[in-house]
């Protein structure tokens, strides 16, 4: 047979067989929701289904009046669409990698940017990063989920997690973090010499510093202005 034949192009290409629990990684860049009732995701993410199910998009109180103004001001977390019905759903978000976290009743702040679904059963909110606004220009907001149920979230190439504890602090760049642990919070301090020494041009570098117990997960790649 051809290595470049037809058949051997669809067996390649194939989708697995169906997750049994709800979330599923069809492939490393590829999300398979086994869906039987609802779950949320972010506008646009949906690449394909099988079965009966209908999207709709979230409407402007439906998560409250406070998340409602978080929202209409911060533009952060993107629109979220609300899947309803049964069938299997895949969702992608621009070739990034996917990584599926079970939180067991623990809590996880992410970049509104890099959150792909969420249960139904998990609370968020969003978060307003007061100390580092008026320094640079994007990353002010972030979303943090809480309780039972699964998360989907999204990098560029494979995820690193830094560990944080009690008198080991973590420094990550802004742009580059994705997610941290829901006991952390983060600070922010500039560095003159750090974008001098990258000759990333004149002005003040933007770092986080994560200081208790917990941990962090950055990316090796992310968007540029």
């Amino acid at each position: 047979m051809s290595s470049y034949s037809m058949e051997e192009f669809l067996q390649k290409t194939r989708q697995e067989e169906q997750p049994a629990d709800v979330m599923g990684l069809q492939s490393e860049r590829i999300l398979e929701v086994n869906l039987d009732g609802q779950i949320w995701a972010k506008m646009g993410s949906m690449i394909g289904y099988q079965g009966d199910i209908r999207f709709e998009r979230e409407r402007a109180f439906e998560h409250g009046v406070e998340r409602a103004f978080k929202k209409t001001f911060t533009s952060e977390g993107g629109e979220l669409m609300k899947a309803n019905g049964n069938g299997r759903l895949f969702m992608a978000d621009q070739g990034k990698r996917v990584t599926i976290l079970d939180l067991g009743g623990r809590a996880i702040t992410v970049n509104g940017n890099d959150l792909l679904a969420f249960e139904p059963s998990v609370d968020w909110d969003i978060e307003f990063m007061r100390k580092i606004a008026g320094m640079m220009s994007g990353g002010l907001f972030n979303i943090t989920l809480r309780g039972e149920g699964k998360v989907a979230i999204t990098t560029y190439f494979e995820p690193l997690t830094l560990p944080v504890s009690e008198g080991a602090p973590v420094y990550t760049d802004p742009t580059a973090t994705v997610a941290w642990s829901g006991e952390l919070s983060p600070e922010f301090h500039t560095d003159v010499n750090y974008r001098t020494f990258l000759g990333r041009g004149s002005g003040e570098s933007v770092q986080m510093k994560f200081e208790g117990d917990g941990f962090v997960i950055v990316q090796p790649g992310f968007e540029t202005e």
